[in-house]
C-alpha cells in the first residue's frame, strides 16, 4: 500500500501487519523502486516499509531544507516509524539512507533491532564536491547530475531507466538539500557504540563509496559482518538482486525459537554469560540449560514485547521479591535494552506503589549504584577529549 501524509515521508508497506518490521533506505536521488528486486522477497518473513527522501519519489520537499543534516533526515524516520506504531524495527539503506541507518543506530539504539548498511559511507569524504553539487542543481536543475548518474550508479553494460526517470524527476530543492546533508555527515566517532547486529555490503566496483569505506564500517561497528559483491557498483539492489537478497534474508531472519544463548549474550552481555558458563558444574547444568532453553529461548525471543518492554516488566518483578543481585544484573540489561536513568527510574519509583516503599528504597540503591558503576567505566574508555580511547 501507498500512503502519502502532509508531514510524513512517502512509503510503501508489504508484507504481513504482524511479521517483525524492516525499514528500506532509498540512496539520493532514487525512490522505493531501488528495492523492487529485493522488497518482495523479504516481505514474505517481515512487514517491509519502503520510504522515499524528501522531494524524491512521493515525499514532500518542503521536509527538508537548505543546511539539512543526517539527524534531520533521521528525525523524519523515527516520525514515520512512530506513525505506524513500530517502536523497534531492522533497518537496511543504501548510500544516504544508509547512513540514516548508521545515525538512527548510533544515536537511537533502542530502536535499531539489526542493521544492513549498504553501498555507504560513515564519512563522504570532503564536504567540498557536495557543497558544488548543491549549488550546481539549484542553479541549473538536475539536468547535468543526471547525465553522469549511470556512471556512478551502475557497472559498464547495465542501466535501470525507471531510477534514471526518477533521478530526472526529483525536486532539485530537496536534492540539493540532501546533498548538504551528505557533505556534513562524519558518523564515524560512534561506530564502536552501535549494538545492533550489522552486516555491511560493498559493491567492489563502487566508485561513489569504494570497499575501503565499507570497510571502515565493518571494522569500527563491533562483531559487524562485511560482504563484497563483484560486478556490483552502487546501486547494488537494483544491479545484483538475487546477492543483496540473500545476505539481507540472512541477516533479517526471525530468529527461532531455541537462540536463547544468542539472546541471552545480547541482553546480559558477553562478560556475564561467559562468567556463568564457567562457573557451571555438572550439578547445574541442567539448570543452565533450562535458562538458555525457557527464558531466553522462549519468553525473550517472543516478538510481542520489545526488549525495553520486558526489561521494566523484569525490574519490577525482581523488585517485589528483593532479588538484589539479579536486579544488579537487570539494570545494566535494561541499559543495554535502551532504556536510560529517568525511565529506570521510573519503573522503580512505580515498583514503590505497588511493591512497598522498602522495597523500592533498596531498588534505588542497587541501581544508583549500578549505574554509578556503568558511568564511571563510560568516562575511563574515552580520551581526554571524550573521544573514546582506542
Amino acid at each position: 500500500m501507498t500512503t502519502t501524509p502532509a508531514r510524513l515521508l512517502h512509503h510503501r508497506a508489504e508484507g504481513p501487519t504482524s511479521a517483525p518490521p524492516l525499514l528500506l533506505g532509498p540512496s539520493l536521488g532514487t525512490s522505493t523502486a531501488l528495492w523492487d528486486g529485493v522488497a518482495p522477497e523479504l516481505s514474505v518473513r517481515h512487514r517491509v516499509v519502503r520510504w522515499d527522501l524528501p522531494g524524491h519519489g512521493g515525499s514532500p520537499a518542503e521536509l527538508i531544507g537548505p543546511g539539512a543534516g543526517i539527524a534531520d533526515l533521521g528525525a523524519l524516520v523515527l516520525a514515520l516509524a512512530d506513525s505506524l506504531s513500530l517502536e523497534r524495527f531492522s533497518y537496511a539503506g543504501v548510500s544516504l539512507g544508509g547512513a540514516v541507518g548508521l545515525w538512527l543506530a548510533v544515536h537511537h539504539p533502542e530502536r535499531v533491532d539489526r542493521l544492513a548498511v549498504v553501498c555507504s559511507s560513515a564519512h563522504f569524504g570532503d564536504p567540498g564536491p557536495w557543497r558544488e553539487r548543491a549549488a550546481l542543481v539549484r542553479a541549473e536543475g538536475l539536468g547535468k547530475v543526471a547525465e553522469s548518474a549511470a556512471g556512478r550508479w551502475f557497472t559498464p553494460g547495465f542501466t535501470e531507466p525507471r531510477l534514471l526517470d526518477d533521478l530526472l524527476a526529483t525536486d532539485p530543492s530537496a536534492y540539493a538539500a540532501c546533498c548538504d546533508a551528505l557533505a556534513d555527515c562524519d558518523l564515524r566517532s560512534g561506530l564502536s557504540g552501535v549494538r545492533a547486529p550489522t552486516v555491511v555490503i560493498a559493491g567492489r566496483e563502487d566508485p561513489a563509496t569504494p570497499v575501503e569505506h565499507a570497510r571502515e564500517i565493518a571494522d569500527g561497528i563491533p562483531g559487524a559482518a562485511l560482504t563484497e559483491l563483484p560486478r556490483a557498483s552502487h546501486l547494488a539492489p537494483a544491479e545484483r538482486p538475487q546477492a543483496v537478497r540473500e545476505v539481507l534474508g540472512a541477516h533479517f531472519a526471525p530468529r527461532e525459537r531455541g537462540s536463547g544463548t544468542a539472546v541471552r549474550r545480547e541482553v546480559l552481555g558477553d562478560a556475564h554469560v561467559d562468567r556463568a558458563q564457567a562457573a557451571t558444574t555438572e550439578f547445574t547444568a541442567p539448570f543452565q540449560d533450562f535458562i538458555s532453553r525457557y527464558a531466553w529461548g522462549e519468553i525473550w525471543t517472543d516478538p510481542t514485547l520489545s526488549r525495553r518492554e520486558r526489561s521494566l516488566i523484569t525490574l519490577t518483578a525482581l523488585v517485589a521479591h528483593g532479588h538484589h543481585g539479579e536486579l544488579a544484573m537487570h539494570v545494566r540489561a535494561a541499559v543495554r535494552n535502551g532504556l536510560g536513568p529517568r525511565e529506570i527510574g521510573a519503573a522503580l519509583l512505580q515498583a514503590g506503589v505497588y511493591c512497598g516503599v522498602p522495597a523500592a528504597n533498596a531498588a534505588f540503591a542497587v541501581a544508583e549504584r549500578v549505574l554509578t558503576e556503568m558511568e564511571g567505566s563510560e568516562r575511563m574508555s574515552r580520551g581526554p577529549g571524550g573521544d573514546r580511547a582506542e
